[in-house]
């Protein structure tokens, strides 16, 4: 949600950062700016749009210097427009801000700065900021990005320059990533590191309450009280070409077929065949402390809560611990039973996520162990938390979550069959669980080879408006998942439903028009799911049945058929996630929908 980049050093700062800007177009965004240090002072352009608005803008009335920031804005306080874009200027147009993230008390700020004199052109509470660092301003622009910051309750990622200061940029963060990127004679700052992965691998994430000061000479990390702090310089370990689309029409497809790779990843050098166990070192505890909690508490939001779903499946049933699922914007709000005595496990792609980032802060405050369960290396989450989960999964640029789906339930699985070997299941019954996760690369890689098939399918339900998406057990989650796919990139309404619960509403919108699509392996609830389909059928439903073998019993039943490998119960979730990857995909693709950047959304939501 929202990108900030920025760069001082020899170079012409526009390319650079417009480059960086079209690496962050995956976070989801509505308008672009920016503001070079021209030799003059402080000259921005902004668009509404895509970033392809802000590069034409200034081909036809380019800006030059070798200092600048820039920023892609999705819209919270005010319409996406011209005037409300980044970068936010001061009364005098002296000093330029660009801010991720919510000033909660912008209004109080505003009617006061009114009061002062100040003019306000945007409906914005960014624009706060520019008039609170102007107001405050007596020669040294840190010291005022301090004193403006002091007033201000919310969160923010921000990088300011100033005509006065026309050497620095001063950045700062609470709440909202950033990070400063250390290169030959040069240095960047930015909310993520793709933006600036071509020129640096080096990279200092700030924490909370640190400020950045870049200028020619170098960088200086301080805090609320301007003293001097000292940060561990991390390296990025992954490449410029796992964010570019490697010859897939779009990033969404290419992580679908990252997945045999990706869930490999996960449990590379973790799984322990010989005694039917995991390894996880990174949880930072021992057995005994693992032993100690009495219950595990889960949270997250939108695909990440669907994971967490499965999570809860799998540790009740394998480790006969109890476990329950929050919404994490919701956790902190109700008043849970959180004790020392629990174990919260908090799941985000991004690390950053702000509703998930705030539930795990409150359940430690409580007295929790928090473990993360996250994909960024440095994000907050994995700084913050007590142990945690890395899945490996290499940058997930596709707004809509998939290779990480399947990367979250890999780990969460891992989680379970260490605590239940620890819990008395028998090393037989691991060794079991052990042979069935490592076959789902390959199985993954089977399903992948029936994409073209898929696609005919999509075909057939381009132009209609709902679908319902049926699963039972460990696969109610994945029918919860493959709806959300479905609505997220293609805008059709899809719900997901437990299969048997079809009757106590649902039902009554079936006829011909509503597509239903059951997931129908042969496991243990495989019976019952057949009478949910002869449910279907008797009212003329179209079904689309995602099963594993030839079944008798659904002969004539189904208008449409994938097949998917046969495993364990607890991972059908994994496989049949990836047909209605595919299926969303292709539904969307023919649709005309941009299923990369579906509107509306944001790859990281780091605003409540």
């Amino acid at each position: 949600m929202c990108g900030i980049v920025g760069y001082v050093g020899p170079r012409l700062a526009t390319p650079l950062l417009l480059e960086g800007l079209k690496r962050l177009e995956y976070r989801g965004y509505d308008s672009a700016g920016i503001a070079i240090m021209n030799g003059n002072g402080v000259e921005t352009r902004k668009a509404p749009g895509k970033i392809s608005e802000l590069e034409a803008l200034m081909t036809a009335s380019p800006v030059h210097g070798t200092l600048g920031i820039a920023h892609t804005r999705w819209a919270t306080h005010g319409a996406p427009n011209f005037v409300n874009a980044h970068p936010q200027l001061d009364c005098e147009e002296r000093i330029a801000v660009v801010h991720n993230g919510i000033i909660e008390n912008g209004s109080a700020l505003r009617q006061a700065l009114e009061d002062l004199g100040h003019t306000f052109r945007s409906d914005t509470d960014t624009e706060v900021l520019s008039h609170l660092i102007e107001e405050t301003y007596d020669g040294n622009l840190e010291e005022a990005v301090i004193e403006a910051l002091s007033k201000v309750e919310g969160t923010y990622g921000i990088a300011v320059v100033s005509t006065d200061d026309p050497n620095k940029i001063v950045a700062a963060r609470k709440g909202s990533p950033l990070l400063v990127g250390l290169g030959e004679g040069e240095y960047f700052i930015a909310s993520d590191v793709s933006a600036i992965l071509a020129h640096t691998r080096q990279v200092i994430y700030l924490d909370d309450g640190d400020l950045a000061v870049l200028d020619r000479d170098g960088y200086r990390i301080i805090d609320m009280n301007a003293s001097p702090l000292t940060k561990d310089v991390a390296s990025i370990d992954w490449d410029l070409d796992m964010i570019e689309r490697g010859g897939f029409p779009h990033f969404m497809l290419k992580e679908i077929f990252e997945q045999p790779d990706t869930v490999k990843n996960t449990m590379r050098g973790r799984l322990l065949p010989e005694t039917g166990t995991a390894k996880l070192g990174g949880l930072n505890m021992t057995s005994e402390e693992l032993l100690s909690f009495d219950n595990i508490l889960i949270t997250a939001c939108g695909t990440s809560w669907h994971s967490a779903l499965i999570g809860e499946f799998l540790i009740e049933d394998l480790a006969r611990s109890p476990v329950e699922v929050e919404y994490a914007s919701e956790m902190r709000y109700r008043n849970p039973i959180i004790t020392e005595k629990t174990l919260c496990i908090v799941i985000s792609q991004s690390g950053e996520t702000a509703d998930t980032l705030a539930a795990m802060r409150e359940a430690q405050r409580r007295g929790a162990r928090a473990l993360g369960i996250v994909n960024v290396v440095g994000s907050t989450i994995a700084r913050e938390s007590d142990g945690g989960i890395y899945i490996h999964a290499g940058p997930e640029i596709g707004v809509a979550s998939t290779k990480a789906f399947s990367s979250q339930v890999t780990a969460l699985a891992l989680f379970a069959l260490k605590l239940a070997r620890l819990r008395g299941l028998t090393e037989l019954e691991g060794k079991h669980i052990v042979e069935a996760m490592q076959k789902l690369p390959d199985q993954i890689a089977e399903i992948l080879e029936t994409a073209p098939a898929i696609e005919e399918i999509a075909e057939q339900f381009k132009d209609v408006t709902n679908f319902l998406y049926l699963g039972r057990g460990y696969n109610f989650p994945a029918a919860l998942e493959g709806a959300l796919k479905l609505k997220e990139i293609s805008y059709i309404h899809a719900e997901g439903y437990p299969a048997a619960e079809m009757k106590h509403g649902p039902i009554a919108l079936i006829d011909e028009n509503m597509p239903v699509v059951f997931i129908a392996p042969h496991d243990s609830v495989f019976d019952k799911i057949v009478s949910n389909i002869h449910e279907v059928k008797a009212r003329s439903g179209c079904v689309i049945a995602l099963t594993s073998r030839s079944e008798p019993a659904l002969a004539g039943k189904l208008d449409y058929e994938i097949r998917i490998p046969e495993t364990i119960d607890m991972f059908t979730p994994i496989l049949a996630s990836v047909p209605l990857q595919l299926l969303a995909y292709y539904i969307a693709v023919k649709r005309g929908a941009n299923v990369d950047q579906p509107r509306n959304l944001a790859k990281s939501v780091t605003v409540e």
